[in-house]
Formats: structure tokens, C-alpha cells, sequence
């Protein structure tokens, strides 16, 4: 079943629907790696309102890109053993767009909405009513001849998700009974998933070129899955379909990505810095600069170069670290001081 504002799933869906990106997600919690401690209040909490004979509580999963949300809220559905419906923010534009899918909703369901920072304030409105006593009122014409009615939905959990939790309003974020962020990855937990979907992809894939790949994945299984895909790629036309370390190493410079792990668009971000010689550079200017959204500069790249320490954010503006004029020094040399454009 597949709806204009909506997708439908189920978890016996997701490993067989020909998808690889799908296939490399794990299939229950017991192979999910990394969020211990979230893993396992998860477990608790869904066993709890099982007993009960309830839904679980509304919850809201909040971090960067690829960190596994999305995966977990699948998860969480095929745990309770119910329905997925999967929309995002931007795709409810309008209230009766949710209204629809609010109404359609059979008891237990889980509804994720991706990007759930993103939702139109007339649509979050509705929310409140069907968070809290699972109810929908409904405004029915225009003027003195208007009139509300109302609808009982059948109780259900929302999973809001979110890149920026800090665009949520109070009052929806506080309908939530679970939040929780999810952390990035050390790189021993990317080398553990990153075997697993060399297994899954039938490539062989040697340990450590797989902690090399880790190492260079910032944190993300996304994109960790991502390089592993690509270099896949070199080692099966170049290699022998063998994923050796050498192969490894040459496949992600290939891909632009140095022996720092900085990709092109990260070098491009600290020249820019570099050459204000020490004065700090506010974000739409490093944007224009590199040519890239300030948002996407903020959500993706950002976050790991101030954690790496080669960006230092300031009020004033963005300030390169003595770490990133060490690997980029002809960027830090004098005569590049102030060469912004």
C-alpha cells in the first residue's frame, strides 16, 4: 500500500525489497551495532508497553545524518511487531495531508515522520491533539458557517526524527515521552558494521581495510557503508574482488578523500579559513566560498572538522586550529593570508 503523502512497511519488508542500502540495514536490535545504552532502554521500553498492552510512547530520535534513526524507528516497529508509515515534514504541507494519514492509522501503528523540524506550524498544530489524547479536530467550511468536528484516532507512536532539534517548538517537542540523541561512532563500532555488510555484499573484505575505511567514515554508518560500496567497486574491476588495505587506501583518494580523512569540500572549508589569517569568517562566506548550502555546510561537514579539531566555532565566526595549518601549510604560508575569493 503506498500513499500520495506516505510509505507503508512492514518488517519483513525491509531485508527483501531489492534495495542495498536496505539489505546492509540490520534486521533487530540484537544485530544493530553501536547506541548501547539506547539499544537497550529501547528493548526495555518496548517489552514494558507490550505487557501493558499498549503502544510505546511517542519518540523522538534527534543528531546528524546517518547515524541510524531512521533504521532504529524501522526496528522499533518490527520489535512491536506492527506497521511502519514513513513520511517526512516537508511532505505534509498541508493539514489534511496528515489528517489523512493520521485517520488511517490501525492501533499500534508507528508513524515516522523524517525532517519532523521541517513541519509547516498549521500542520504541527494538529499534532498536539493527536499526540496527547489521540483526537483530530477538524474545521469544516469558512466565515459564520464554519464548525469543528472531531475525530478518535486509534492510538498510535510517532517517531519524529530530526537533523536540528533546536528548530522543534516547546510544546511539540515536550509531547514527546522518549528523547534521545544519537552519538557518532568510534571507529571500532564502524569496523564491526562495515564486516558485517562486506559479508552481506559477498565481498571479502580484510580487517584492517576495513579499519582504515572506518577511520575515514567520520563517525557514520551511512557513509561508512557508502565507501565500502565504492571501493567495492575498484577492488571487483582492479583487484581480484578482494578489499586489501592497498586497495582500500588507493579506492577512498580516489574518492578525494586524503590520509587526514578530509574530503574535498573539508579542504576547501579550511583554505577558506586559512587564508583570513586568523580572523574569524562568518558562515555564509565560507559558503560562497566553497559553493555549497550554509545548512548542508552546518549539518555535514562542520560538525566533524570542529570535533577533529581543525575548525574552532567562535561567535564571532568560524577560526581554523593550528591542527588544520599543519596539514594544509601552504594554505597557512603569509603570502595566502586574506586571498578569500
Amino acid at each position: 500500500m503506498i500513499e500520495d503523502k506516505e510509505t507503508v512497511f512492514t518488517g519483513r519488508q525491509l531485508p527483501e525489497d531489492g534495495s542495498v542500502d536496505t539489505a546492509l540495514r540490520p534486521r533487530s536490535f540484537a544485530e544493530f551495532v553501536g547506541q548501547r545504552r539506547l539499544v537497550e532502554n529501547l528493548s526495555v521500553y518496548i517489552k514494558a508497553a507490550k505487557q501493558r498492552g499498549e503502544p510505546l510512547d511517542h519518540l523522538l530520535f534527534s543528531g546528524l545524518p546517518g547515524l541510524g534513526k531512521t533504521t532504529l524507528s524501522f526496528l522499533i516497529s518490527t520489535e512491536m511487531g506492527t506497521e511502519l508509515r514513513a513520511t517526512s515534514g516537508p511532505a505534509l504541507a498541508r493539514p489534511r495531508d496528515l489528517a489523512g494519514i493520521l485517520t488511517n492509522l490501525e492501533a499500534g501503528d508507528v508513524l515516522f515522520i523524517d525532517e519532523i523540524h521541517r513541519l509547516p506550524a498549521a500542520v504541527e498544530e494538529y499534532l498536539y491533539g493527536a499526540m496527547e489524547d489521540f483526537t483530530l479536530d477538524i474545521v469544516l467550511d469558512q466565515g459564520p458557517a464554519a464548525r469543528s468536528i472531531r475525530i478518535n484516532l486509534k492510538r498510535f507512536t510517532l517517531i519524529g526524527a530530526t537533523t536540528r532539534e533546536g528548530q522543534l517548538s516547546g510544546p511539540l517537542r515536550g509531547r514527546f515521552g522518549v528523547n534521545e540523541k544519537l552519538d557518532l561512532y568510534p571507529a571500532a563500532e564502524l569496523t564491526e558494521i562495515l564486516l558485517r555488510s562486506a559479508k552481506r555484499l559477498a565481498i571479502p573484505l580484510e580487517p584492517d581495510a576495513a579499519d582504515c575505511i572506518a577511520r575515514h567514515s567520520r563517525g557514520t554508518p551511512r557513509l561508512a557503508n557508502r565507501f565500502l560500496k565504492r571501493v567495492r567497486d575498484f577492488a571487483q574491476v582492479e583487484s581480484g574482488n578482494r578489499i586489501t588495505l592497498a586497495v582500500a587506501e588507493r579506492g577512498l583518494a580516489r574518492l578525494g578523500i586524503d590520509a587526514h580523512g578530509l574530503s574535498a569540500v573539508d579542504r576547501r572549508i579550511l583554505s577558506t579559513l586559512l587564508r583570513a589569517g586568523g580572523v574569524p569568517v562568518g558562515l555564509k562566506t565560507i559558503a560562497v566560498s566553497v559553493g555549497e548550502e550554509e545548512q548542508t555546510i552546518e549539518d555535514v561537514y562542520e560538525p566533524w572538522l570542529i570535533q577533529q579539531s581543525f575548525v574552532l566555532k567562535t561567535p564571532r565566526g568560524r577560526l581554523a586550529t593550528p591542527r588544520a595549518a599543519e596539514v594544509l601549510p601552504e594554505e597557512a604560508a603569509p603570502g595566502k593570508k586574506g586571498e578569500l575569493f
